[in-house]
């Protein structure tokens, strides 16, 4: 039987046949295409995008010198009453003599349970080994301002503390100790000795800093280790009540409990800031943190590397802010200033002449815009510090010589001597204020008796029982005398007349508008 050749099967020799020259030719195995090509695949999403600039430089170069702070304390014993503990090992003895009593406390005390083991005296016996040991207060953060190992943070992260331990940024734990403390602007100083060299930052020029600069935070918060958040600066000059010095700059970054005393820092890794505060309802970052700024930091620093403490120059006065109504009673032309409202006795300020009445507007040339600048400009001047006040007194400007005191720790509260109560004496009115006034008891002054409720006066806080002691810084002991100082304030083109009331043994300045005729 004769079988005809398939054509079919010499064409796909004469395919393979041609398939495998080429791929000799082309240099790849004829092996390769009997089994197959690989796909060719598209090229991965890729998209060239801007490139923003970074905080990883900084972060690198500053996080070796910021460091988390350990606090201990010892804390004595609950019992300290001299008796001798080791007759009531299990604190029994000033129970009651009730056995269902005592059997209820060695249960949920832990001397022993059901079953009579002594479990429980072994997880209280650890107690009596090591009540002389420091025991973890606080935990916050630093860093250091030189090589040879001085450290900052904050008064509160330390002020408990007796033993304090320093964690590098490499993990190493080193003792330190304290060197000095400010708690009026919340600093602490303190150094680690004998391990060579650190790497240290510096302090930047805060004056420079504007709201909308980025700034980087770094510090421990909740013990996580160090750790790095980035945002701007959000204000400046903030005031929140934490004390006379209150300049804080505000930053967006999230701070949190652990990042007190840790820097934040502007992007050539200077320090604008030492983290201090939080704004926060739930406890944690909302976004607005408080610094203190680096050149108040800085001058508390040097000074509490020198000694250990800072001692600042005190002027002794009481000072309250100056309105417009205030200002336009006393003829001045802005709001700037410092309003006199008491002199200490014996302070520097009443020496040298300042009195109640008096507006401070500048120290040493340097202008005095509000309260909280003249406590700034004083207390960056050493005690014994010749300064010239300049203050505006009856329509014009002088200048007095002070020479300040030492700030001391504690107010002091100007006394009066006590005074043998006078006759009662007729309530007067004086209409036009809005108020009814009788003489004090010790003939010094006019006493509130009454308050229109729709008056000048009660909207300015005017209460029952304050003493008008002076109009326009003249003393007044009637009715009579604040007639006249009104008057005198209407033929002199002014709009309101300046009341000095004492309440509670503190003065204050209140300015009421006169009326027109």
């Amino acid at each position: 039987m004769t079988i005809a050749p398939n054509p079919y099967s010499r064409t796909r020799q004469r395919l393979l046949a041609a398939a495998a020259s080429l791929a000799i030719a082309g240099g790849i195995g004829f092996g390769a295409v009997a089994t197959g090509t690989a796909p060719v695949l598209a090229d991965a999403v890729r998209v060239e995008a801007p490139q923003v600039p970074g905080f990883a430089d900084v972060v690198e170069r500053v996080s070796p010198a910021v460091v988390s702070v350990k606090v201990k304390a010892k804390i004595e014993p609950a019992a300290d009453d001299g008796s001798d503990q080791s007759d009531d090992p299990d604190g029994m003895n000033n129970l009651p003599d009730n056995p269902q009593l005592r059997q209820f406390f060695k249960q949920f005390r832990g001397f022993g349970d059901q079953n009579g083991h002594d479990g429980g005296n072994r997880r209280f016996s650890h107690r009596d080994h090591n009540n002389d040991q420091p025991r973890p207060v606080a935990q916050g953060s630093g860093f250091f301002i030189s090589d040879d190992g001085y450290l900052v943070t904050n008064n509160h992260v330390v002020e408990e503390g007796s033993a304090f331990t320093v964690v590098m940024n490499d993990g190493k734990e080193l003792d330190a100790k304290l060197i000095g403390t400010d708690p009026r602007t919340d600093l602490a100083v303190l150094k680690v000795d004998g391990v060579g060299k650190f790497t240290y930052v510096d302090f930047a020029d805060d004056s420079k800093v504007r709201v909308g600069d980025w700034v980087v935070a770094v510090g421990n918060p909740f013990g996580l280790g160090g750790t790095v958040t980035a945002g701007i600066v959000s204000a400046r000059g903030r005031d929140i009540g934490a004390g006379p010095y209150d300049d804080f700059i505000q930053i967006d970054a999230s701070v949190n409990r652990g990042n007190s005393g840790g820097p934040t820092f502007n992007l050539n890794g200077q320090v604008v800031g030492i983290n201090t505060a939080i704004f926060s309802p739930s406890g944690g970052s909302v976004g607005i943190a408080f610094d203190i700024p680096a050149s108040t930091a800085k001058q508390v620093v040097q000074d509490l590397m020198k000694s250990g403490s800072v001692q600042r120059g005190w002027l002794g006065v009481e000072i309250q802010p100056v309105t417009s109504d205030i200002a336009e009673s006393l003829g001045l032309k802005s709001q700037n200033g410092a309003l006199v409202s008491g002199a200490q006795d014996g302070g520097p300020g009443k020496k040298a002449g300042i009195t109640a009445g008096d507006v401070i507007t500048q120290v040493e040339g340097k202008d005095v815009a509000s309260p909280k600048e003249l406590a700034r400009l004083i207390g960056a001047y050493p005690p014994g510090k010749s300064v010239d006040v300049t203050v505006w007194r009856d329509g014009k400007s002088q200048t007095i010589k002070v020479d300040l005191g030492t700030l001391p720790s504690t107010d002091k509260q100007a006394s009066a001597d006590p005074q043998q109560p006078a006759a009662p004496a007729k309530p007067a009115a004086l209409a036009d204020l809005g108020l009814t006034v009788t003489k004090s008891e010790n003939g010094k002054g006019l006493v509130v008796t009454d308050v229109d409720p729709d008056s000048d006066a009660a909207d300015r806080g005017i209460q029952p029982g304050d003493v008008i002691t002076s109009v326009n810084s003249t003393e007044v002991n009637g009715t009579e005398d604040v007639a006249k100082a009104m008057a005198d304030a209407v033929k002199s083109g002014r709009k309101a007349v300046l009341m000095q009331i004492t309440r509670d043994d503190s003065n204050r300045f209140v300015a009421l508008p006169v009326a027109k005729g």
